[in-house]
Formats: structure tokens, sequence, C-alpha cells
């Protein structure tokens, strides 16, 4: 445990001591379940198929769970379900797709993966790897008549802590070229966070909570984008 612990704090400078608990305590649960399966398992087996219903579904990370989080919830009456996991690689959201966006039946998906990818949370990746991840996805979510959105990788800032040494901007940038490449060459509908929360290489510190999540403020900059990217995927 104590070596485990300093590996952990090699990785993750200036975190607390209950920080690094909370990173233990994570990678504990990667360990009982890899794909966290059982996280939304038993809600979508809850899910009733309403008829001629433009269902979403959001596949992400912590960006995209916090903001089911923030005040006035995620997109409040529309039929969009959050199905981001924090901490998550790409993948691990392409071991539950089947489960969490297939089993939905939604008309589109909006899949935002790489930051997690870029900062080692579950070992190096490289760009080439990640790529092939979301690929599989997209040609998961083609064969099942899903409509696809590919969504930028968000900034960061060392705003709280040093968060630009694991998650560098080059790398962010870097990914979001291709991201932006494959979805233009594949008919991917392009969303673009990354323009509303960056200034320069880096998160503006008024949109965000940590550094690295959208607070409130970053989350109703991002909101629009997503509603016009949806919209233009259900139009293809």
């Amino acid at each position: 445990m104590v070596s485990l612990s300093a590996g952990l704090g090699a990785q993750n400078e200036g975190l607390t001591r209950e920080q690094l608990e909370q990173e233990l305590d994570a990678y504990r649960r990667v360990l009982l379940d890899w794909g966290s399966l059982t996280r939304y398992g038993s809600e979508n087996a809850e899910v009733k198929l309403k008829p001629g219903e433009n269902r979403v579904v959001f596949l992400g990370d912590e960006i995209t769970e916090k903001w089911g989080e923030v005040e006035g919830g995620f997109f409040p009456g529309k039929p969009y379900f959050n199905r981001g996991i924090t901490r998550q690689t790409s993948a691990q959201m392409l071991v539950r797709f089947r489960q969490d966006v297939i089993g939905l039946k939604p008309k589109v998906v909006v899949i935002q993966a790489g930051l997690n990818d870029l900062g080692g949370v579950m070992g190096p990746s490289s760009e080439a790897t990640i790529g092939e991840h979301l690929m599989s996805m997209v040609d998961l979510a083609k064969a099942n008549g899903i409509r696809v959105v590919l969504a930028s990788v968000t900034p960061v800032c060392d705003c709280t802590r040093v968060l630009t040494k694991r998650r560098s901007p080059g790398r962010i940038l870097g990914l979001n070229g291709w991201l932006r490449d494959f979805a233009k060459s594949s008919g991917l509908v392009y969303l673009d966070y990354y323009s509303v929360l960056g200034e320069g290489r880096a998160m503006k510190r008024e949109l965000t909570v940590d550094g690295l999540v959208p607070n409130a403020a970053g989350y109703a900059k991002m909101t629009p984008l997503a509603e016009k990217a949806i919209a233009e995927a259900l139009a293809k």
C-alpha cells in the first residue's frame, strides 16, 4: 500500500492526502469492475422506450458526468441520458458501449473521450490507440443506426493544482485536430467545446471548478453547442 501511494504521489503532484486516498479508492473500484458495467446497468433496464422519441445518449468521463450535478440539471425535459463516468478512458467506454448506448436505442450518441487517456489514468495511451477506440465506437454506432457526434477534448488549467503536466495542452490540441478531421472524413458531427472553454491553450479560470471540470458557467456555454450538434446530426 505504501509503494502504491508513493507511485500515485509521483503521478499526482500537488494532491492532498485526502485526494490521494480518493485516487486509491478509484483504482480499487476499477479492479472490481474495470469497465464500470454495474454503474448504469439497473438504470438502463428501467428505461421505457417511446416511439418517435429523439433520444440522445451522452457517453463520456467526468466532464459529462458532472454536467448532471449543476443547478438546473442535465437538459431538463429532454430525452437525453447522461452516461458519463469520472476517470474513464476511451477503452473503458468502448467496453460499455453496447450496454450504455446501443441498449438504450438512441437516435444520436455524443461521445466525449480522451482527456483521461492523455492523463494516463489507466496507463500510457497514444493518440493512435485513442483513435482506434473511438473508431470502434463509431463503427458500433453506425451498425446500429445511431448518428454520432464527436466532442472535442476540453482544455485544462493549473488553476488549483498542476494538471497540464499530465494532460499537456499540446496533446489536447493534437487529439482535437484528429477528432475534427476524422469527423469530417467520416460524415460525423464535430462538437467543439474547446473553443468556448479555452483561452489560448488553457481553460478559462472563471469557467472551471478545479481546472479540469467545468462549473455551471462553463456548462452553460457548452449546452447550446451540444444542442446545435445534436440537431445537425438528426438532420443528416
